[in-house]
């Protein structure tokens, strides 16, 4: 019997050209693809800090599915320009809801 991978916690911080630019559909929908494709769960949420530059993600869930999803918020959709995207890791906590926009 193989052990079913331990789930993780991603908090990243992605600075540039990230808000007004549809950075925050642009995660939850990349979130909803990974989702399907690696027929895995990642909850959490996306959201605008109040500098102007910075969008933070926390999400939960299997480790690889949440690396494809940091590679993603990388790149950005087309109309943003990231900077940098800091990425701390953690052990998963178990308490966030599927993954929403938040104001």
């Amino acid at each position: 019997m193989t052990a079913s991978p331990t789930p993780a916690r991603l908090t990243a911080q992605i600075q540039g050209r990230v808000q007004m630019v549809g950075f925050r559909i642009f995660a939850e929908q990349t979130a909803a693809r990974i989702e399907r494709e690696t027929n895995t769960e990642i909850t959490g949420w996306v959201r605008n800090l109040p500098d102007g530059s910075t969008v933070e993600v926390v999400a939960e869930g299997d480790r690889s599915a949440l690396n494809q999803l940091l590679a993603e918020l990388e790149i950005g959709p087309p109309t943003a320009i990231v900077r940098s995207a800091k990425a701390d890791w953690t052990d998963a906590l178990g308490d966030l809801t599927p993954f929403e926009l938040r104001h």
